[in-house]
């Protein structure tokens, strides 16, 4: 017997499944044998008996699941945290439990009534006394885990717990003697696994696979290198014990009909700890204000779940809903994460969401000088598509150049702050970059419940990807607002891949600029070639557009039509020297429309009109989208996702293209303005000219 090892257990007189509040009692209630039960516990109790110190606290009538003392809390030395159990069918026990621990010596702390937290069940101490694991997520808030920290004074490494079958830490995951660890890895989300690997090296790790899991193998009692479990695989069992550990295996069937095993019916009352382990302070919290129709746009399920999909934890302090129709509603959240570059992650998504720190905590952007040319400081915030403010001498100012993926730098000038957008590239010495989240907010506009349910004109049928949908229909709401812009004098940018023209739509395209309704070409060497080919020889990649077949020789036509634009010495040239004489191209020349061609490495020629510097070609393509109402994306993905980073929030955007998984990625950037079309982009030209030739009224205001 090892004398120093004690255990608290409760007797399973008044056992039963009673009631359901995990997944294992479902189906369960009132079938669990008691006489079957009592034999499994007591062969628990001797076996546990035979190697440590077994004390026993009494089991209390209408109390089924004190036989799980597990959960009766968390002791180190002389101290133990109460448990707050989260469902009231347990939260009877804490009394009786607290009357054994006061009566046996130990000094008991209590948390709030509101924050749950149970016990051992939730918090296993690592075997060598270095840190204490505490999980989260079902039946624990991680807000309980710094006053663990504090009272116990020791490291608290903080676990999300995301499969509802292992509601507790304890059901999944079993620390070892000598730093070893059996998990079952999928019960936690992906930050909490980096940790888990982070802590303990790779020779250490006991991965269990599922039909172990279920079993509870991760719920075991280990005493030195004996570890008492319900259930074993052969193969588990055997990797086991090629690291020097020895199982005992007890039956515990009717336990786990209430989603218990070993270590939920056992609390180690004597746990290691090493002298220099302190308690750190990982958990951040924040308090944030969202405003604005918060249920019906959906914006409150959108945060909640940024919050819980982040590994972070919350708690709703107040909710003011709306009391008329067009009334907005605000809500304070309080926000906690495991560590702060979580919380800094989570942030930046909430703050997409128009979140902003309450106005009694509003503080200041931070700001950092850059130090070298093209780089930012580290922890700098990455700016979205969302028009952004940010607070400076505690007011907000509007950032300029709004884009995706920059870094915002801050400016002070005779005429007060600025702040604006800024390349990566184009950072200079003695810039103030924004770095964190504070004294940073977007703005939503916020819109009544008339407007987001009445039938507009133009509504992109909501942000997403049109297949099933009438093509037809979709190409009726988009020329309606297209004529639309260019009657009120709008802005249309067209970006546009090759295969505009190989699907025959270069004719189209073509008329489209000639009537008007594009103020502006954005693509690459190839869709100009290609073009200037159908113009000049009939054929695109050397077939032949009206038949459909190869032309002899046809492989060399884009070879031969850039060397005859290269002789004129550009596009326009050629067009006023009557080499091109029909084409996209020529009605961009002939009706002055801006284009810009970027280069790529794959460039055959080039032609002399495409930049080959990208930086040069990136900044071109930015200036020709300022003041855009609407972009039209034309089956070219890369160019497409270039302009798309660079495009603000407001901005309706249609992307179109025969492949259904390029249009979802173009059309996922986070903004109800955007919609895709998976269709032939030249059916699609050709319907719109069709549809746009109908549409013979001005487009006339309401307003």
């Amino acid at each position: 017997m090892m004398d120093s090892i004690r255990f608290l257990m409760c007797s399973p007189d008044h056992y039963d499944v009673d009631y359901v509040i995990n997944p294992w009692m479902e189906g369960n209630v009132h079938k669990s044998s008691q006489d079957k039960a009592v034999i499994q516990w007591e062969q628990l109790y001797h076996i546990i008996k035979d190697r440590a110190i077994v004390d026993l606290v009494e089991p209390q009538k209408g109390w089924p699941d004190m036989v799980f003392t597990a959960n009766a809390g968390l002791v180190l030395g002389s101290t133990v945290v109460l448990s707050r159990f989260f469902h009231k069918e347990r939260q009877g026990e804490e009394p009786y439990f607290k009357e054994w621990f006061e009566a046996n010596g130990f000094t008991v702390y209590e948390l709030p009534k509101d924050l749950p937290f149970e016990g051992a069940g939730d918090a296993l101490f690592d075997r060598e006394g270095r840190c204490l694991w505490a999980g989260y997520g079902f039946r624990t808030e991680l807000d309980s885990h710094p006053y663990i920290a504090k009272w116990l004074d020791t490291e608290v490494l903080s676990l999300r717990l995301v499969d509802e079958r292992f509601y507790h830490l304890d059901t999944c995951f079993c620390p070892l003697t000598d730093g070893y660890l059996l998990y079952y890895p999928p019960a936690f989300d992906a930050y909490s696994n980096h940790l888990i690997e982070r802590r303990v090296p790779a020779e250490k790790r006991i991965i269990v696979e599922e039909a172990d899991a279920a079993n509870f193998a991760c719920n075991a009692v280990n005493i030195n290198r004996i570890i008492i479990m319900n259930k074993v695989s052969d193969d588990l069992k055997k990797r086991i014990a090629d690291v020097g550990f020895e199982v005992v295996e007890t039956p515990l069937a009717e336990f786990l009909k209430a989603g218990g095993a070993a270590k939920c019916l056992t609390l180690r009352v004597t746990e290691p700890r090493q002298d220099d382990v302190h308690a750190n302070d990982p958990i951040e919290s924040r308090i944030i204000q969202l405003e604005g129709h918060l249920l019906d746009a959906g914006i409150m399920n959108k945060a909640l779940d940024t919050v819980i999909n982040g590994s972070g934890s919350f708690k709703v302090l107040n909710f003011n809903l709306g009391v008329e129709r067009q009334s907005t509603s605000v809500a304070e959240v309080r926000v906690s994460a495991p560590s702060h570059d979580v919380m800094e992650e989570i942030m930046i998504q909430l703050i997409d969401l128009g979140a902003v720190a309450r106005p009694q905590e509003l503080c200041d952007v931070n700001t950092v000088v850059v130090t070298q040319d093209g780089v930012a400081p580290d922890d700098f915030y990455v700016s979205t598509i969302y028009p952004t403010e940010v607070r400076i001498n505690c007011e907000w100012i509007q950032v300029q150049n709004q884009r995706m993926d920059g870094a915002i730098v801050v400016e002070e000038t005779p005429q007060g702050f600025t702040a604006r957008c800024t390349l990566l590239r184009d950072l200079k010495v003695g810039d103030r970059v924004m770095i964190g989240v504070e004294g940073i907010r977007t703005i939503r506009q916020a819109e009544s419940r008339e407007q987001r349910n009445s039938s507009q004109e133009f509504t992109f049928m909501g942000a997403g990807v049109s297949s099933e949908r009438r093509v037809e229909l979709v190409v009726e709401q988009i020329a309606w607002e297209m004529r639309k812009i260019r009657d009120q004098g709008g802005k249309v940018v067209v970006v546009a891949g090759p295969v505009v023209i190989h699907t025959g739509g270069g004719q189209h395209l073509a008329k489209l600029i000639r009537d008007g309704y594009v103020d502006a070409l954005l693509g690459g060497n190839a869709i100009a070639v290609h073009d200037i080919e159908q113009s000049m020889m009939g054929t695109s990649l050397g077939v032949d557009l009206q038949r459909g077949v190869p032309v002899r020789g046809g492989h060399r036509h884009h070879l031969k039509v850039i060397n005859a634009i290269r002789r004129c010495g550009s596009i326009a040239k050629a067009v006023e020297q009557g080499i091109l004489t029909k084409g996209v191209f020529y009605e961009c020349v002939k009706n002055q429309i801006p284009f810009c061609l970027a280069g790529s490495i794959r460039d055959d020629g080039p032609l002399p009109d495409t930049e080959m510097d990208l930086i040069k070609a990136q900044s071109e393509y930015a200036r020709l989208i300022q003041g855009a109402d609407l972009i039209l994306m034309l089956s070219s993905m890369l160019h497409s996702i270039g302009v798309g980073n660079m495009t603000p929030a407001g901005v309706k955007m249609v992307c179109v293209d025969i492949n259904p998984a390029v249009v979802t990625k173009l059309s996922d950037r986070g903004s109800v303005e955007s919609v895709g079309v998976v269709t032939d982009v030249g059916l699609f030209l050709s319907l719109m000219v069709q549809q746009l030739d109908k549409l013979t009224r001005p487009y006339i205001s309401n307003l």
